[in-house]
């Protein structure tokens, strides 16, 4: 066991993922009122800042909530009770979707798509011809569960040559680490959340609605009271929110949105795609297997080998020996699969890091590899893209 001095704590989960020392910082300082020309003007950069990042010119909402917030914040405004709904459900947070269509009132005809495998277009396209009457088709751009990377351009596509239905996308792991041009690709609701990518603590939600989903709202008849659009839209009037937000949380966003429109979304895009095939070539040097088919570039799944019966114990020793916290599988998938994220505040250094003390752990429960393997494969990797890049 270390000793409290030397203890470091290392989150390799796809969220929380790890602040910034300068993001902290900003965070720590007098709250500002919410209702000053001062807050008002970084609120203002902010939700600029945030149609830089989904590609966008149409407004953005924020939310004190979890992502989840703006999945029920869509569906409550922009669809009616009874309306038919599409769901791509292919892991724990396509169930989601499911849950939440249900408990607003809404007709979900589910798509299930076996876990670590992406959604077909062609399946889309025969529900919607099946359902003629959907009124939105609900998925995820990154199954955060199962570490794949849907088709987003195809199914978009997919939706607008057969049916008027909106193209609903929860990027909550995917906005700012892959390319999502909302405008461009035709996605008429694009959900993120603060503490992935955007490397701020849980608390904030965000929302993009194109001009064809705003439309939208007029017909909605669900009942619904904090998460209103129509109070939302008239506070902006004033450049305020229509509820007291969560004032520390803008302020660090406010910071880390000028930081990715100085780097660029290029080359955001290029950082993570690095880190993400490194850590790939690195897992399966050690003679693991990938449990997505089509990975994404922000959390990456891998099947515990069999020679490791107790799956879980990677998880702990991780945890307890080295202060590194990855994910475990969930529902069926617990102690069968692990994943290790690459989105947000991470660099070639950090990745690493968690695949040398990852060949430790193995090591120790009785996996056979040759030690540094993994890592020599990752940094290899790094040196390639690196000369490419």
């Amino acid at each position: 066991m270390k000793h409290p001095v030397f203890e470091k704590l290392r989150i390799f989960a796809p969220g929380p993922t790890p602040v910034p020392e300068a993001v902290l910082l900003e965070m720590s300082k007098p709250t500002l009122h919410h209702r000053t020309k001062e807050f008002i003007a970084i609120l203002e950069r902010v939700r600029k800042g945030l149609q830089f990042v989904f590609q966008t010119t149409q407004p953005t909402y924020l939310f004190a909530a979890s992502g989840s917030g703006a999945m029920e914040a869509t569906i409550v405004n922009c669809l009616a009770q009874k309306d038919e709904v599409i769901v791509i459900d292919g892991g724990k947070f396509g169930e989601r979707w499911t849950k939440l269509a249900q408990a607003f009132g809404l007709t979900p005809h589910v798509y299930k798509v076996e876990w670590g495998q992406a959604a077909d277009p062609k399946e889309i396209e025969k529900l919607l011809k099946a359902h003629p009457q959907v009124k939105a088709v609900l998925f995820q751009a990154s199954e955060t569960s199962t570490g794949v990377f849907h088709p987003v351009k195809e199914i978009a596509e997919m939706v607008k040559k057969h049916s008027d239905a909106l193209v609903v996308v929860d990027a909550i792991t995917a906005l700012g680490v892959s390319d999502l041009p909302m405008d461009s690709w035709g996605l008429d609701a694009v959900i993120s959340g603060s503490q992935k990518a955007f490397m701020l603590p849980p608390g904030l939600a965000f929302l993009a609605l194109s001009q064809k989903a705003q439309e939208a709202r007029k017909r909605s008849n669900i009942p619904h009271f904090y998460y209103s659009l129509k109070a939302e839209d008239k506070a902006a009037l004033n450049g305020e929110t229509a509820w007291t937000p969560a004032v520390s949380l803008i302020c660090g966003l406010d910071l880390v949105l000028k930081n990715m429109q100085t780097v660029g979304l290029p080359a955001i895009f290029n950082h993570h795609k690095r880190l993400a095939e490194a850590t790939r070539k690195g897992l399966k040097a050690m003679g693991l297997e990938l449990f997505a088919k089509t990975p994404g570039d922000s959390v990456t799944s891998v099947w515990v080998p069999p020679s490791i019966p107790e799956g879980k114990k990677i998880i702990s020793i991780m945890r307890d020996e080295f202060g590194i916290t990855i994910a475990g599988g969930q529902d069926q998938y617990k102690g069968k699969i692990f994943r290790v994220a690459h989105l947000g505040w991470f660099d070639e250094l950090d990745m690493i890091s968690v695949l040398g003390a990852l060949e430790i752990t193995l090591k120790k429960l009785g996996h056979d590899l040759q030690f540094g393997k993994g890592v020599g494969a990752a940094a290899q990797s790094f040196l390639e893209s690196g000369k490419n890049g």
